[in-house]
């Protein structure tokens, strides 16, 4: 059978896969969610939001019930056995957020899907994509309900938000490269007591490995460990096996009971290099896997899903050229993702490594670097994940940088009133000095379909910004080249009213 059209087509409705159909949707743009799931996760799974994923989450205004049911950690200390290495905070970044809101995936799911609903968009389970053929004008799917009947449905454009075994990413014949580290882990969300820092996350070195105590919400916590080599896939922990790595590797004193979710994984680091191919796009899981170390891996995902929502409402909307924006969005998450892996790699490497002499030489370095405050503040934005940018974005425009946040780096946001929703349709903010002349009114009659009519104030003394719809910058100039900012939406292909 065949069935109506809508501008996108999303297999795949966790955390990425709501959070691309929510941030379109309240852009006016039609779309449709199929997920092959009967019912969404029960399990914790991904446990943070980070406070870049907050602020973005903040531009759709719908981050109020997640902070509710969330808990807001600020520090994370390592130690290796009794010893302290170091405590890093978060809690001075410059952001409406600073901190590490630990909430379960499944709660991150079921709220995200309350938005999406609160937005007219149904959440349609028991529906798997099973075929694709693109043409000229669009994307016709097959679609399999869970009697058996097969659906053709078309959309202008299709996104594969369908996890780590993507049929998107198969069919089209993305290379998932990358590999899996050798060692075996385990996860257990369970119920912690005598722990000396329960608002803290704690990461253990041990000569035996490495373990990680996230607090959930008192008195669950999740804990992981690495359990060593083995050939064969991980089994699932015991509650005694929990109780003695926390014994051996932990501070002392801690008792776990009542366990939530047992289970061992590996773990695999892997992506595509393009995120797309014509009028089809991959995000979250089905384009890159990453360690866990960091918690990064699903913020990473949604940010994909804010990357390019805007870009399609703006292009869905004929307000801009095709390609000129959707080629932009794989040449600036492609990097990102990269930057991902290498990064957790490189923790893990780091927290697994065997030998006396080794370890002690790690946990002086660290300690000492650790230290230090600029490595201090540096960490905590790339823990944040503040530090996220786009230096070599196709779309940056060339101006000349007279201070404050450069072209592709995450415009400053303001604590006090950070930005809400961008309403119906995307829209770039300006940062200048009105100063005097018919530049700003002149802009904003002509482009008035995709700027706030709000100027704001610069950043820096005799400088103006033009801000991009997910908060980062497009242009940085001198002041008063308002020519500068038109001549940018001539590049994108921008309508003028």
């Amino acid at each position: 059978m065949s069935s109506t059209y809508s501008n996108v087509l999303i297999a795949g409705a966790g955390p990425v896969g709501l959070s691309m159909a929510a941030d379109l949707a309240r852009y006016g743009v039609s779309v449709r969610l199929a997920e092959k799931a009967p019912e969404r996760t029960d399990k914790s799974k991904a446990l943070v939001l980070w406070s870049r994923t907050l602020e973005l989450m903040d531009r759709m205004d719908c981050t109020a019930p997640f902070l509710a049911t969330g808990r807001k950690v600020t520090s994370v200390n390592i130690t290796a056995g009794k010893e302290p290495i170091t405590k890093i905070t978060v809690d001075g970044v410059a952001t409406p957020h600073p901190y590490a809101l630990m909430i379960p995936q499944s709660d991150t799911e079921r709220l995200m899907g309350d938005f999406l609903t609160s937005l007219g968009v149904k959440i349609e389970r028991n529906i798997e994509l099973t075929n694709f053929s693109t043409s000229n004008d669009g994307v016709t799917s097959t679609l399999r309900h869970q009697d058996g009947a097969e659906e053709t449905f078309k959309s202008r454009w299709l996104i594969g938000c369908d996890g780590a075994h993507s049929t998107v990413r198969h069919k089209l014949g993305m290379e998932f490269a990358g590999e899996t580290m050798p060692s075996s882990w385990i996860i257990a969300d369970l119920h912690l007591r005598n722990v000396s820092n329960p608002d803290e996350i704690l990461i253990a070195w041990h000569s035996q490995g490495i373990l990680a105590v996230f607090p959930i919400m008192p008195p669950r916590y999740r804990v992981i460990a690495d359990v060593g080599i083995k050939e064969a896939a991980p089994a699932s922990p015991t509650l005694e096996d929990v109780q003695a790595i926390l014994n051996a590797r932990g501070p002392g004193g801690i008792t776990a009971s009542d366990p939530v979710w047992l289970t061992g994984f590996t773990i695999n680091e892997r992506k595509v290099s393009n995120y797309r191919s014509g009028r089809i796009f991959v995000a979250g899981d089905a384009a890159h896997i990453h360690s866990p170390a960091g918690g990064q891996g699903m913020n990473t995902g949604m940010q994909d899903a804010f990357n390019l929502a805007w870009k399609l409402a703006l292009v869905s909307r004929g307000l801009a050229d095709e390609e000129t924006l959707l080629s932009s969005y794989s040449a600036e998450r492609s990097p990102i993702a990269e930057d991902v892996l290498k990064g957790s790699g490189k923790i893990t490497e780091v927290a697994l490594l065997r030998g006396d002499l080794k370890q002690s030489i790690r946990n002086h370095i660290a300690s000492f670097v650790f230290g230090l405050s600029p490595v201090q503040k540096k960490v905590a934005e790339v823990l944040t994940e503040l530090s996220i940018g786009y230096p070599k974005s196709p779309l940056n425009g060339g101006g000349e940088h007279t201070g404050g946040p450069r072209e592709g780096e995450r415009a400053p946001v303001d604590i006090n009133s950070p930005c809400a929703g961008a309403g119906d349709t995307p829209r770039f903010t300006v940062y200048a000095e009105a100063g005097e002349g018919r530049g700003w009114p002149q802009l904003i009659a002509r482009y008035s379909n995709l700027l706030e009519p709000t100027l704001r104030q610069p950043f820096h003394q005799d400088g103006l910004w033009l801000v991009r719809p997910d908060g980062n910058v497009a242009l940085a100039t001198r002041g008063q080249r308002w020519d500068e900012i038109a001549k940018y939406f001539d590049t994108l292909g921008a309508t003028i009213l």
